[in-house]
Protein backbone atom coordinates (compact mmCIF):
# COMPACT_ATOMS: atom_id res chain seq x y z
CA UNK A 1 0.00 0.00 0.00
CA UNK A 2 1.06 3.28 -0.86
CA UNK A 3 1.90 6.01 1.67
CA UNK A 4 -0.99 8.20 0.14
CA UNK A 5 -3.47 5.30 0.38
CA UNK A 6 -2.25 4.25 3.79
CA UNK A 7 -2.77 7.94 4.91
CA UNK A 8 -6.22 8.14 3.07
CA UNK A 9 -7.34 4.39 4.55
CA UNK A 10 -6.09 5.91 8.06
CA UNK A 11 -7.92 9.38 7.95
CA UNK A 12 -11.30 6.84 6.88
CA UNK A 13 -11.14 4.84 9.81
CA UNK A 14 -10.63 8.17 12.51
CA UNK A 15 -13.59 9.73 10.84
CA UNK A 16 -15.72 6.57 10.79
CA UNK A 17 -14.91 6.04 14.53
CA UNK A 18 -15.73 9.89 15.31
CA UNK A 19 -19.32 9.54 13.31
CA UNK A 20 -19.81 6.89 15.61
CA UNK A 21 -18.79 8.67 18.96
CA UNK A 22 -21.24 11.41 17.77
CA UNK A 23 -24.02 9.02 16.94
CA UNK A 24 -23.64 7.20 20.59
CA UNK A 25 -23.27 10.81 22.13
CA UNK A 26 -26.66 11.28 19.77
CA UNK A 27 -28.27 8.00 21.19
CA UNK A 28 -27.71 8.54 24.91
CA UNK A 29 -29.64 12.32 24.86
CA UNK A 30 -32.50 11.83 22.04
CA UNK A 31 -32.51 7.15 21.83
CA UNK A 32 -32.05 5.63 18.45
CA UNK A 33 -35.20 6.36 16.97
CA UNK A 34 -34.39 10.09 16.96
CA UNK A 35 -30.68 9.63 15.63
CA UNK A 36 -30.02 11.78 12.82
CA UNK A 37 -26.89 11.69 10.07
CA UNK A 38 -27.70 15.56 9.74
CA UNK A 39 -27.49 15.91 13.03
CA UNK A 40 -24.12 13.76 12.89
CA UNK A 41 -22.86 15.98 10.37
CA UNK A 42 -23.71 19.49 12.43
CA UNK A 43 -21.79 18.30 15.42
CA UNK A 44 -19.00 17.26 13.66
CA UNK A 45 -18.71 20.35 11.44
CA UNK A 46 -19.39 18.18 8.04
CA UNK A 47 -21.65 18.84 5.36
CA UNK A 48 -24.54 15.84 4.82
CA UNK A 49 -23.35 14.98 1.45
CA UNK A 50 -19.90 13.91 2.98
CA UNK A 51 -21.35 11.91 6.19
CA UNK A 52 -22.99 9.84 3.35
CA UNK A 53 -19.86 8.49 2.20
CA UNK A 54 -19.07 7.12 5.21
CA UNK A 55 -22.60 5.79 5.99
CA UNK A 56 -25.16 5.97 3.03
CA UNK A 57 -28.30 6.36 5.19
CA UNK A 58 -29.23 6.08 9.12
CA UNK A 59 -29.70 1.97 9.17
CA UNK A 60 -26.41 2.03 7.95
CA UNK A 61 -25.29 3.78 10.68
CA UNK A 62 -27.76 2.39 13.36
CA UNK A 63 -26.05 -1.04 12.01
CA UNK A 64 -22.64 -0.02 12.77
CA UNK A 65 -23.50 0.80 16.41
CA UNK A 66 -25.29 -2.39 16.89
CA UNK A 67 -22.54 -4.41 15.80
CA UNK A 68 -20.23 -2.82 17.88
CA UNK A 69 -22.20 -3.23 20.95
CA UNK A 70 -22.73 -6.55 20.58
CA UNK A 71 -19.10 -7.14 20.07
CA UNK A 72 -17.96 -5.01 23.02
CA UNK A 73 -20.56 -6.66 24.90
CA UNK A 74 -19.44 -10.27 23.75
CA UNK A 75 -16.13 -9.77 24.43
CA UNK A 76 -16.59 -8.69 27.81
CA UNK A 77 -18.41 -12.09 28.25
CA UNK A 78 -15.61 -14.30 26.31
CA UNK A 79 -13.00 -12.20 28.72
CA UNK A 80 -15.13 -13.00 31.89
CA UNK A 81 -14.93 -16.54 31.25
CA UNK A 82 -11.17 -17.04 30.08
CA UNK A 83 -10.43 -15.12 33.80
CA UNK A 84 -12.55 -18.57 34.83
CA UNK A 85 -11.66 -20.78 33.23
CA UNK A 86 -9.91 -23.18 36.36
CA UNK A 87 -13.22 -22.22 38.29
CA UNK A 88 -15.94 -24.52 38.81
CA UNK A 89 -18.89 -24.77 35.89
CA UNK A 90 -21.20 -22.33 38.08
CA UNK A 91 -18.54 -20.01 38.84
CA UNK A 92 -17.68 -19.67 34.92
CA UNK A 93 -21.38 -18.87 34.24
CA UNK A 94 -21.87 -16.56 37.41
CA UNK A 95 -18.83 -14.62 36.36
CA UNK A 96 -19.68 -14.32 32.31
CA UNK A 97 -23.27 -13.05 33.70
CA UNK A 98 -22.24 -10.83 36.17
CA UNK A 99 -19.69 -9.02 33.53
CA UNK A 100 -22.60 -9.09 31.20
CA UNK A 101 -24.62 -6.80 33.90
CA UNK A 102 -21.72 -4.60 34.39
CA UNK A 103 -21.11 -4.02 30.84
CA UNK A 104 -24.96 -3.11 30.74
CA UNK A 105 -24.60 -0.56 33.51
CA UNK A 106 -21.63 1.06 32.27
CA UNK A 107 -23.19 1.17 28.34
CA UNK A 108 -26.54 1.92 29.43
CA UNK A 109 -27.47 3.22 26.01
CA UNK A 110 -25.71 1.01 24.06
CA UNK A 111 -27.62 -1.96 26.15
CA UNK A 112 -31.08 -0.05 25.15
CA UNK A 113 -29.90 0.01 21.67
CA UNK A 114 -29.51 -3.97 21.17
CA UNK A 115 -32.19 -4.97 24.18
CA UNK A 116 -34.73 -2.45 24.42
CA UNK A 117 -37.37 -1.46 22.33
CA UNK A 118 -37.02 -2.01 18.49
CA UNK A 119 -36.18 1.25 16.33
CA UNK A 120 -39.27 2.07 14.36
CA UNK A 121 -38.67 1.44 10.63
CA UNK A 122 -35.47 -0.58 11.06
CA UNK A 123 -34.98 -4.09 10.36
CA UNK A 124 -31.39 -5.35 11.95
CA UNK A 125 -29.65 -7.01 8.50
CA UNK A 126 -27.97 -10.49 8.62
CA UNK A 127 -24.44 -8.95 9.36
CA UNK A 128 -25.59 -8.60 12.98
CA UNK A 129 -26.46 -12.14 13.89
CA UNK A 130 -22.17 -13.06 14.19
CA UNK A 131 -22.13 -10.35 16.84
CA UNK A 132 -25.45 -10.65 18.47
CA UNK A 133 -24.99 -14.40 19.38
CA UNK A 134 -21.14 -14.25 21.05
CA UNK A 135 -22.82 -13.82 24.62
CA UNK A 136 -25.17 -17.09 24.25
CA UNK A 137 -22.16 -19.23 22.63
CA UNK A 138 -19.87 -18.34 25.84
CA UNK A 139 -22.65 -19.64 27.55
CA UNK A 140 -23.37 -22.52 25.42
CA UNK A 141 -19.16 -23.39 25.40
CA UNK A 142 -19.65 -23.36 29.22
CA UNK A 143 -22.53 -26.10 29.71
CA UNK A 144 -21.03 -27.88 27.27
CA UNK A 145 -17.82 -28.35 29.47
CA UNK A 146 -19.89 -29.59 32.00
CA UNK A 147 -21.63 -32.02 29.98
CA UNK A 148 -18.50 -33.36 28.67
CA UNK A 149 -17.32 -33.14 31.98
CA UNK A 150 -18.67 -33.54 35.53
CA UNK A 151 -22.38 -34.37 33.70
CA UNK A 152 -25.26 -32.21 33.83
CA UNK A 153 -28.04 -32.84 36.37
CA UNK A 154 -31.65 -32.00 36.77
CA UNK A 155 -33.24 -31.36 33.00
CA UNK A 156 -36.33 -32.94 31.71
CA UNK A 157 -38.22 -31.95 29.11
CA UNK A 158 -41.83 -32.14 28.12
CA UNK A 159 -42.75 -34.29 25.28
CA UNK A 160 -44.08 -32.01 23.10
CA UNK A 161 -41.75 -29.54 23.36
CA UNK A 162 -38.93 -32.37 21.77
CA UNK A 163 -38.82 -31.59 18.51
CA UNK A 164 -38.42 -28.05 18.72
CA UNK A 165 -35.65 -29.09 21.40
CA UNK A 166 -33.86 -31.33 18.94
CA UNK A 167 -34.08 -28.45 16.12
CA UNK A 168 -32.43 -25.83 18.46
CA UNK A 169 -29.84 -28.46 18.98
CA UNK A 170 -29.03 -28.60 15.15
CA UNK A 171 -28.97 -25.25 14.84
CA UNK A 172 -26.56 -23.59 17.86
CA UNK A 173 -26.26 -26.59 20.28
CA UNK A 174 -24.74 -29.55 18.77
CA UNK A 175 -22.85 -32.33 21.58
CA UNK A 176 -25.56 -30.97 23.60
CA UNK A 177 -28.97 -33.03 25.13
CA UNK A 178 -32.23 -31.30 23.80
CA UNK A 179 -32.99 -30.88 27.59
CA UNK A 180 -30.45 -28.86 27.75
CA UNK A 181 -30.91 -26.77 24.60
CA UNK A 182 -33.98 -25.76 26.09
CA UNK A 183 -33.19 -24.51 29.50
CA UNK A 184 -30.19 -22.47 27.95
CA UNK A 185 -32.72 -20.36 25.81
CA UNK A 186 -34.76 -19.90 28.91
CA UNK A 187 -31.79 -18.87 31.07
CA UNK A 188 -30.20 -16.80 28.19
CA UNK A 189 -33.88 -14.72 28.05
CA UNK A 190 -34.32 -15.08 31.68
CA UNK A 191 -30.62 -13.45 31.80
CA UNK A 192 -31.27 -10.60 29.95
CA UNK A 193 -34.73 -9.74 31.42
CA UNK A 194 -32.61 -9.99 35.09
CA UNK A 195 -30.72 -6.98 33.48
CA UNK A 196 -33.34 -5.10 31.72
CA UNK A 197 -35.16 -4.79 34.83
CA UNK A 198 -32.24 -3.40 36.29
CA UNK A 199 -31.65 -1.16 33.89
CA UNK A 200 -34.82 0.15 33.09
CA UNK A 201 -35.81 0.96 36.19
CA UNK A 202 -38.16 -2.30 37.27
CA UNK A 203 -36.50 -2.72 39.86
CA UNK A 204 -37.56 0.60 42.05
CA UNK A 205 -38.62 -0.12 45.25
CA UNK A 206 -38.61 -3.94 44.45
CA UNK A 207 -34.60 -4.71 44.57
CA UNK A 208 -32.45 -2.49 46.15
CA UNK A 209 -29.22 -4.60 47.01
CA UNK A 210 -28.59 -5.47 43.49
CA UNK A 211 -25.87 -7.07 43.33
CA UNK A 212 -26.07 -9.76 45.44
CA UNK A 213 -29.67 -10.25 43.99
CA UNK A 214 -28.44 -10.49 40.65
CA UNK A 215 -25.87 -12.78 41.79
CA UNK A 216 -27.84 -15.05 43.51
CA UNK A 217 -30.42 -14.85 40.35
CA UNK A 218 -27.63 -15.88 38.13
CA UNK A 219 -26.86 -18.79 40.01
CA UNK A 220 -30.13 -20.35 39.56
CA UNK A 221 -30.23 -19.85 36.37
CA UNK A 222 -26.83 -22.02 36.50
CA UNK A 223 -28.26 -24.46 37.94
CA UNK A 224 -31.62 -24.29 35.62
CA UNK A 225 -29.05 -25.67 32.81
CA UNK A 226 -27.91 -28.11 34.50
CA UNK A 227 -24.56 -26.93 35.90
CA UNK A 228 -23.57 -28.61 39.39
Amino acid sequence: MSTAKGARARARIEVTAAIKDAARRQLAAEGAAKLSLRAVARELGMVSSALYRYFPSRDDLLTALIIDAYDSLGEAAEQADAAASDAAPVARWTAVCEAVRGWALAHPHEYALIYGSPVPGYSAPQTTVRAAARVGLVLIGIVRDAHQGPGLAGLSLPAELRPEAERMVADFAPDLPPEAATALVAAWAQLFGLVGFELFGQFHRVVEDREPFFRHAATGLAHGVGLR
